[in-house]
């Protein structure tokens, strides 16, 4: 008996001694896990570890997003160009108009967008060179000069847009600042330029300002975020059905305003910007991973074009591609399809001296509330100030690679900023709102007429494999894999590089055709319907409606 006590009170004495082992382990571990809490991210991985998820699998998750946001700004940056001040007179006449019917123009001319900077990335990432460059290397010189002088009237016309929208969004915030020198106040823009451009040729400055533009885009996003909150929106059935296509696409005025549209949406200028921002972000990648050595500063206006790897191709090209898209359709297609919303909603069937930026305007201020005026009207200033930036990298990227001309930013942005200016001041003394709303809607419509002479050389560049190709060097690898196959010895020096063919498919080169067909047909039956309408004008009716 006195044997089987003595046992049980050393089982006893164990069982208590586990119990306190157990419970200082515990509270060690719950220490340790306070302490790795505290720690930072480092320490967390440790905790997640516990949860069986292996830290290199969070360390590569982790790192493929920070690649993945070295990457991101171009998508930014081009969608800046959907939401200017024309998109918003166009998509208001169409909405006051035909109200939602129009919807499916906006969708589609979106789509055609995404396409065509799919075929930019494609030519700057294979080739090294931008649009504008792309046509001063392979094109005759007088085909490329006649292609310069469509560029800078595309140029001229986007700009005028943008002054005259910074004009009517200075005098809708501020009344008493007539329409002349809100206009004339566009100039000072001038003065944000020459501060940027002394550091965006650098990518850490190129960073900077692209961050500074996704800023604009996102607060003209929200802007239209609340603007839907604030006014009495139709079914959503009703809506929706906009994007179908319909019989009233057929009439003279929708062809009109659905040219104007594709205008506001396909700028031509971004096309030049969208195949020019990606290079820096190749060489970058190249660095990075040791392809090549950083000799050299990442500015995209170095005479020297240098040519991507393959593998920043292929790492980098999709990216692009997949930002651009989820930036085009997030923000470009929400804004300009909110814009003819709203307008559809509050000035449909209403007289059309009213269907413009100041009907809207007061429309809005007087049924919602002048908060929702005030916000329309912040919004349109937004977004008259950074397309007018972007317009000015476009318009130096395009005369400094059709011509290797090379003019400070400010400096062009000065000169192209006063030959629009000068016109539009006139026209706001002479035919006040109603000039102006003209101007924006007719100056759209001249984007959608230089769109074909743009896009033509794009599609020829990207569908010949005779540009389209990507020679590199063999490596010492490949080499002694010939030599061990091979009875001759081979010299790595004397062996042609590796050419790999990336021109567009057939498919894709039909695509791109049937889209330039239907923007060269809009054009044409635009410009024939408005003759034809003038002709019937002049004899006391009107022939085509």
């Amino acid at each position: 008996d006195e044997e089987k006590r003595d046992e049980e009170e050393r089982d006893e004495e164990k069982r208590d001694t586990d119990r306190d082992d157990e419970k200082r382990d515990n509270k060690t571990k719950s220490n340790n896990r306070d302490t790795e809490k505290s720690d930072g991210i480092g320490s967390k991985l440790e905790y997640i570890t516990e949860l069986k998820i292996p830290k290199e699998q969070i360390w590569n998750i982790l790192a493929t997003l920070k690649e993945y946001f070295k990457l991101v700004g171009p998508g930014f940056m081009i969608s800046v160009a959907y939401i200017d001040p024309g998109n918003y007179s166009v998509n208001i006449s169409a909405g006051a108009t035909f109200r939602f019917r129009l919807l499916y123009i906006g969708l589609m001319a979106n789509l055609c967008s995404i396409f065509f900077h799919g075929l930019c990335v494609r030519l700057g990432s294979v080739t090294g060179y931008n649009l504008a460059q792309a046509c001063r290397a392979f094109l005759p010189a007088w085909l490329n000069i006649f292609l310069y002088v469509i560029a800078e009237i595309s140029m001229i016309a986007t700009d005028i847009t943008e002054v005259v929208g910074t004009g009517i969004a200075v005098n809708l915030l501020i009344p008493m600042i007539p329409l002349e020198v809100g206009c004339a106040l566009s100039v000072l823009d001038v003065i944000f330029i020459r501060i940027v451009s002394s550091t965006s040729g650098k990518l850490k400055g190129l960073r900077a300002f692209e961050f500074f533009v996704m800023a604009l885009v996102i607060g003209v996003v929200i802007c239209f975020c609340i603007q839907l909150c604030l006014i009495n929106t139709p079914s959503v059935g009703e809506v929706l059905s906009g994007y179908l296509p319909s019989k009233e696409l057929f009439r003279s005025q929708s062809i009109y305003q659905a040219c104007g549209i594709l205008g506001a949406t396909v700028m031509p200028h971004s096309l030049y910007l969208g195949s020019a921002l990606i290079q820096p972000r190749l060489k970058t990648y190249d660095i990075d991973h040791g392809i090549i050595s950083a000799t050299s500063d990442l500015d995209t206006n170095n005479s020297k074009i240098y040519k991507p790897s393959m593998e920043s191709i292929n790492a980098c090209t999709k990216v692009f591609i997949t930002e651009l898209t989820i930036c085009l359709f997030i923000f470009a297609l929400f804004v300009n399809s909110a814009i003819l919303i709203t307008a559809g909603s509050s000035l449909y069937e209403t007289p059309g001296n009213d269907a413009d930026l100041f009907g809207i305007h007061d429309l809005l201020s007087k049924s919602v509330g002048p908060a929702a005026g005030a916000i329309f009207a912040f919004a349109l200033l937004l977004s008259g100030g950074s397309a007018a930036i972007i317009c000015t990298l476009s318009g130096q990227m395009i005369s400094s690679g059709a011509l290797h001309i090379t003019v400070s930013p400010w400096l062009r942005r000065l000169f192209t900023r006063l030959v629009s200016t000068m016109p539009s001041i006139i026209i706001a003394h002479l035919a006040g709102k109603q000039g102006l709303d003209d101007v924006l809607d007719a100056s759209q419509a001249v984007l959608s007429l230089m769109l074909p002479f743009i896009t033509a050389p794009l599609i020829i560049f990207t569908s010949l494999d005779r540009y389209m190709t990507v020679r590199t060097p063999r490596s010492h690898n490949q080499n002694r894999a010939m030599n061990r196959v091979g009875s001759i010895s081979w010299d790595l020096e004397s062996l042609p590089p590796l050419e790999t063919k990336m021109g567009n498919n057939w498919f894709v080169i039909i695509i791109a055709v049937v889209i330039w067909l239907v923007i060269l047909t809009m054009n044409i039956a635009n410009l024939l319907g408005k003759v034809i309408y003038s002709i019937g004008l002049l004899r006391g009716h009107a022939i085509l409606n």
